[in-house]
């Protein structure tokens, strides 16, 4: 039986061995002592005894013994050798009573390498046994900027407290956001309960993702991490077999996006209609459209909820035969998966989540209900399952802010900015750069009103800025003046200006292109990307709104840069652009595409101010930051 074994392994090892030569790679096993950096750019820790995963063993420390194998750790030394005898003698050891001893290894980058038993690593991989216990020397290199580098110690911190080695991410930030996903913080220690918990769940969803997943170039973490984002690590804990291999099986749609690097196709105008709408509505292809909008807050309390109800009021007025409307208010995080089951009861077609903490929940909605179209309020969100939408808000602030350099006689204004989520930032950057345009010596002054332990009247008041842009819109039970850009006039509010997001003229062409049939010509699975519409002002749904104490040479300024930007003759991000750091783009003729504006995470350099960490943040804004915020691994 041992001979027969070995022949098996041999022919294995074999067939391994050709198949790398074949590729130009090497053979045989790779030698840590070939890869390790020089001495002095890397430190040794012992580990002690430690349950090495075996399919992480992947090479040897020395060249002595990585000519006896392939790379896949099976044996290519002739059945005749002494070798072969040893590993036949091992084979039947393993057998009658099991291998003991432990190996001797070391770890680096979280791959083993073997310094004593490499032939008992090659009959753990033949039997398929999933680890084994050996004492580890760990070698950590310096730290530098590379990207596998920087994961390794987001690793290192995650260990610390976990003692866990088996699982691994090819993203930064991952660890970070395990933790979070886990209840667990930074370092902190798991307990074994705890551990063998999650080793039971992570075992079993690795067993059905390599069932189908096959030389992906994520990892089954990477395809864990996402799949516990949407579910819930407690409720995928507590799901029995076939209920995880049925949730994994909706899902596969969203581990294929991350293999092809979570991209967003960003469409920037309204598709056009491939039938006109009136032939299409009497050929009997649409039926009424019943659309659910779901708000985070109440429009009473909320200007954000109350500009998105507006719209929604446009829709009914718009179709008023065609489409129904209802709406959910004042959901929270807790609340919102049974808001989306309640709208699928009422029969409801599309459903709109119009905020980017119900991201998630929408994805876990539309996972379940495939027929149904569901729609979140936000940019840059990545998930095949749902389209997501938002407003290229930074051309109307850029014609703020120019609006801002014109009127700041003092060359000082402040701009009070929400949260450091994506978006946000290339707002305020076109602020800045709109107001230099016009004023070179403009200095904008950054606040965050999400932060704790900070009181932003009181900075404004030791500023005693010219101008200042506060927030887009008031709900109209607010008695306030504080809105859009202005500026104080002994005592008194004076409003210059203000950005009009037209939510109305958004849902109705996103309604339009369900009614006329170009819904589905904005999808190209070929290409598996997640669909993000950013309109801006050439569709109609972007405007600033100018008050009669503009001067009249300000509002034909406006007009003028207006006409530009709708036309695409004028980008605010094109040319020469510093930021607090240095050159971000240094050719005069070229501008930001559209991702790096989306992804934006600088400042401009003529502002005072900085872009907040979630540990300085409000409780009430993490939800939305943990989604989307701006330097999310912390």
């Amino acid at each position: 039986m041992a001979s027969e074994a070995y022949s098996t392994a041999y022919k294995s090892g074999k067939k391994e061995y050709q198949h790398r030569m074949m590729q130009g790679m090497k053979p045989t096993l790779p030698v840590l002592d070939d890869i390790l950096p020089s001495r002095g750019s890397y430190s040794e820790v012992p580990l002690g005894l430690v349950q090495i995963p075996v399919e992480q063993i992947v090479g040897t420390k020395t060249n002595a013994r990585s000519h006896s194998f392939a790379a896949n750790f099976m044996p290519i030394m002739d059945d005749k050798s002494e070798f072969a005898s040893k590993w036949s003698n091992l084979y039947e050891c393993h057998l009658k009573e099991g291998l003991r001893d432990p190996i001797k290894a070391y770890e680096y980058m979280n791959r083993f390498y073997v310094e004593e038993g490499n032939k008992r690593v090659s009959i753990l991989k033949f039997f398929d046994v999933t680890s084994f216990p050996g004492v580890v020397t760990r070698i950590i290199p310096k730290r530098t900027e590379e990207k596998e580098n920087r994961i390794y110690y987001e690793f290192l911190d995650f260990y610390e407290g976990s003692k866990i080695n088996y699982i691994w991410f090819s993203k930064e930030g991952s660890f970070l956001k395990l933790q979070e996903l886990v209840g667990k913080a930074v370092k902190e220690t798991w307990t074994e309960e705890e551990c063998i918990d999650f080793r039971s769940i992570y075992t079993r969803f690795k067993v059905e993702f390599q069932k189908k997943y096959t030389g992906s170039e994520i990892t089954v973490g990477d395809a864990f991490l996402a799949f516990i984002e949407i579910y819930g690590y407690k409720e995928v804990c507590e799901m029995s077999m076939g209920e995880l291999r049925q949730s994994m099986e909706k899902s596969w749609e969203e581990f294929e996006l991350l293999e092809k690097g979570e991209e967003v196709e960003l469409l920037m105008n309204p598709t056009k209609e491939k039938k006109p709408l009136l032939g299409r509505l009497l050929s009997g292809g649409t039926s009424k459209l019943k659309i659910a909008f779901i708000y985070e807050k109440t429009m009473t309390s909320s200007a954000w909820t109350y500009a998105h109800e507006l719209g929604r009021q446009h829709l009914e007025q718009t179709f008023p035969e065609e489409v129904e409307t209802l709406f959910y208010d004042n959901v929270t995080g807790e609340t919102i998966d049974s808001y989306m089951e309640k709208a699928v009861e009422e029969n409801c077609n599309i459903i709109f989540t119009t905020t980017p903490a119900f991201a998630k929940a929408s994805v876990k909605a539309a996972i379940e209900h495939p027929s149904i179209r569901i729609l979140n309020c936000s940019v840059n969100t990545s998930h095949r399952y749902i389209r997501t939408y938002y407003a290229r808000m930074h051309e109307a602030k850029f014609l703020m802010g120019a609006i801002a350099g014109a009127m700041a006689e003092n060359d000082k204004m402040t701009y009070i900015a929400d949260y450091p989520i994506y978006g946000t930032i290339a707002n305020i950057n076109a602020f800045a750069l709109g107001a230099k345009m016009i004023n070179p010596r403009a200095k904008v002054y950054l606040e965050w009103s999400c932060m704790k332990d900070f009181d932003v009247t009181k900075h404004i008041q030791n500023v005693q800025p010219s101008c200042i842009s506060g927030r887009d819109m008031v709900i109209p039970e607010e008695a306030t003046r504080y809105f859009g850009i202005y500026h104080m006039e002994e005592g008194r509010t004076c409003n210059l200006a203000m950005p009009l997001l037209h939510w109305g003229k958004f849902y109705e062409q996103l309604v339009r292109t369900i009614m006329d049939g170009t819904w589905k010509y904005d999808d190209n699975p070929a290409e598996n990307k997640a669909i993000n519409y950013w309109w801006g002002m050439s569709s109609g749904v972007i405007d600033v709104v100018c008050s009669r104490n503009l001067p009249i040479g300000t509002k034909r300024l406006v007009e003028f840069l207006k006409k530009t930007i709708s036309s695409g003759e004028f980008n605010p991000f094109a040319g020469i652009l510093y930021s607090q750091e240095g050159i971000v783009q240094s050719d005069s003729e070229q501008s930001l595409t559209p991702e790096e504006i989306v992804t934006m995470d600088w400042l401009a350099e003529n502002i005072i101010g900085h872009i907040p960490k979630e540990e300085e943040l409000l409780e009430t804004a993490i939800p939305v930051f943990t989604q989307q915020g701006i330097d999310r691994k912390g």
